[in-house]
């Protein structure tokens, strides 16, 4: 259990009702996800919130589904009161039981339902961590294997690498080792506790009991094991992502499959209904009474915009944690708009009113409300997304200077140059576009006297790279500033540096190239489906309205089955419920993160276009 000062008052109320479950067999095996997900709060606390939950869950579905299934005038509560007056004997049974009998499944199958969604997040959580670790470990490897140069002992090392948050879950799990061994006085201790805990079985667990059993037997042997198991695991991760593009194809053909085949089932449900009457005839639900035909067309349009959301998550998380770009706006308000054009964080709050203006002026216009919202949306999406891609095309440029700038800097290192005048000459002699500024700034401020040197250097570089701002300047100056300081020798940290920028460069531009089929998969799709929409609208639909008008009110043929107005409206629906979720997925394709703004917004405005020139709105 956490600590009594640090649980609130229905913490503790909830702890005392239902801690006791966490004891039980059915909960062994979150027991053990619970140690390898690194939650704030003991498993008892977890546990006793879970249940406490299920019981809200239960309350609110319970009560609300009596309202509802009392409300409507279901077939299943008259079969089941003539069943029970043919069979049970008995009178009929009041619909108010039936409902509360209905009502009190419900509840009971949310409540189980939560706490099993409970025990699932766990295994998420888990599998995230896993999946996280084994990202960001290998970078590790080679961080350490830098500083192996250096005076640092063992502990030491791993504080760094722990400080640094490039690493993500590796530099978690490394502190957690750390807090372990500060409070039993022994790392070997710490490491060995979180091995045992990690989801990381198969990589972060074995490196981890190497380091300790290399670290006992001396710097060389450490060095040599790091030096190894680097280049080891960075094999075990070009594996990894060989692995992720197979499955990223997979992906495009099922997305591809997901998103056009509710635009052809609106097109046959159109075709049958006037075959079909029953497709026509009109059901009570809780908010109205619809058609057959319209729930199952804008529940396709629902349909797909949930593939888009889906399709779009999973690409970015199978994007490397290396080459994701995180954009913070600055604290001030000034700042913040000066930033608008270069930081799209900063453009995605600021240009907020420009939507909402967008909308409430075309919604009063008389546009009306699908429209409105449709391009109130790109009114802000293709802004944002535009910020978006010109802050990802000079990201890029930088992204191909840092690699000369290492190179220049390191050759003169390796002539016996000091740090400070390597990069000083840098600035002078070489051309570095648009990272000139940048190394213009950082010769300036490894230039200042006093203090030490290391945290003269630490700091300086720690600046350069966050104006510089690029995943690809994180992952490599940071070894430099933390190898320096540590003690380590400046030749051997630019050679590890040369390498270590010359492959995470080219993992990018390979991603980059291998992504674009998918932004091409994303957008075809997107006309693909617009095309065939279109050209029934133009070409079908009013010949099947023909035919159904033939048709008098004793024939096989549903006169009222085709409205050409209103299935034109429910076509441009799911044709932009299509366009949008493609634009998702291929901006997650492409840049990820702002670009599905862009994309998404692009293929609203296009789909709008084609249809208002088509003469369909």
């Amino acid at each position: 259990m956490d600590g009594g000062n640090d649980l609130s008052v229905l913490d503790r109320a909830l702890y005392t009702l239902f801690s006791r479950h966490a004891d039980t067999r059915r909960h062994a095996a979150d027991r053990k996800r619970h140690r390898g997900a690194a939650m704030s709060t003991s498993f008892d606390v977890y546990v006793a919130r879970a249940y406490g939950l299920s019981w809200v869950v239960c309350a609110l579905v319970t009560g609300w589904t009596l309202v509802i299934v009392s409300a409507v005038s279901s077939p299943i509560t008259a079969a089941i009161t003539a069943k029970s007056e043919a069979y049970i004997g008995v009178g009929a049974v009041p619909p108010l039981y039936v409902a509360a009998a209905v009502a009190g499944l419900a509840g009971t199958a949310a409540k189980y339902a939560t706490v099993r969604l409970a025990g699932v997040r766990l295994r998420w959580r888990t599998k995230a961590r896993r999946t996280g670790i084994e990202r960001t470990l290998p970078g590790a490897a080679r961080f350490l294997t830098a500083l192996s140069s250096g005076s640092d002992g063992p502990r030491a090392m791993l504080r760094r690498v722990a400080d640094n948050d490039a690493y993500g879950e590796t530099a978690v799990s490394i502190r957690a080792a750390l807090t372990t061994a500060t409070l039993t006085g022994s790392l070997n201790e710490g490491i060995g506790r979180v091995a045992r805990d990690t989801p990381s079985r198969d990589a972060l667990a074995p490196f981890l009991l190497k380091f300790r059993e290399h670290a006992a037997q001396g710097e060389d042997a450490l060095s040599g094991y790091l030096t190894l198991e680097s280049r080891m695991l960075g094999h075990r991760s070009e594996q990894t992502r060989e692995r992720n593009a197979d499955m990223m194809e997979l992906v495009a053909e099922l997305f591809v499959v997901l998103l056009v085949l509710p635009a052809l089932l609106v097109i046959v449900l159109t075709v049958m209904s006037v075959l079909t009457p029953g497709l026509s005839a009109e059901i009570v639900t809780p908010i109205g009474t619809a058609t057959r035909r319209a729930i199952a067309v804008y529940g396709a349009a629902g349909a797909v915009l949930v593939v888009g959301v889906a399709a779009a998550a999973f690409v970015t998380e199978l994007r490397p944690t290396g080459q994701r770009a995180h954009h913070a706006p600055p604290s001030d308000l000034s700042s913040l708009l000066r930033s608008v054009p270069s930081n799209p964080a900063s453009a995605a709050i600021a240009l907020t009113p420009v939507g909402v203006v967008a909308l409430g002026g075309l919604f009063a216009g008389g546009v009306d409300p699908v429209n409105a919202a449709l391009l109130g949306y790109a009114a802000y999406a293709v802004p944002v997304g535009g910020v978006a891609l010109r802050r990802g095309r000079i990201d890029d440029a930088k992204d191909r200077e840092i690699s000369d700038f290492v190179h220049a800097v390191a050759g003169r290192v390796a002539l016996g140059d000091p740090l400070a005048a390597a990069v000083e000459h840098t600035a002078r002699n070489v051309d570095l576009g648009r990272l000139n500024p940048d190394v213009a700034d950082l010769a300036f401020a490894l230039g200042i006297s006093g203090g030490r040197e290391e945290d003269v250097q630490t700091e300086a570089l720690r600046r350069f790279t966050e104006r510089v701002g690029t995943p690809l300047a994180a992952q490599t100056i940071g070894l430099v500033s933390g190898a320096l300081d540590a003690g380590s020798d400046a030749d051997a940290v630019f050679e590890t540096l040369q390498t270590e920028v010359g492959r995470l460069y080219h993992e990018k531009r390979a991603l980059r190239a291998n992504m674009f089929v998918y932004v091409a998969v994303g957008w075809t799709t997107a006309l693909l489906v617009v095309g065939i929409v279109v050209a029934v609208n133009l070409t079908v639909l009013d010949g099947f309205s023909d035919l159904a008008s033939l048709s008098t009110g004793g024939g096989a043929l549903d006169p009222t089955a085709v409205d050409p107005e209103r299935d034109r409206r429910r076509f441009y629906v799911v044709a932009q419920a299509t366009v949008l979720s493609s634009g998702l997925f291929a901006g997650a394709a492409g840049r990820g993160g702002y670009a599905m703004l862009l994309h998404s917004g692009a293929l609203v405005v296009v789909c709008y276009a084609v249809f208002a020139v088509a003469g369909l709105l």
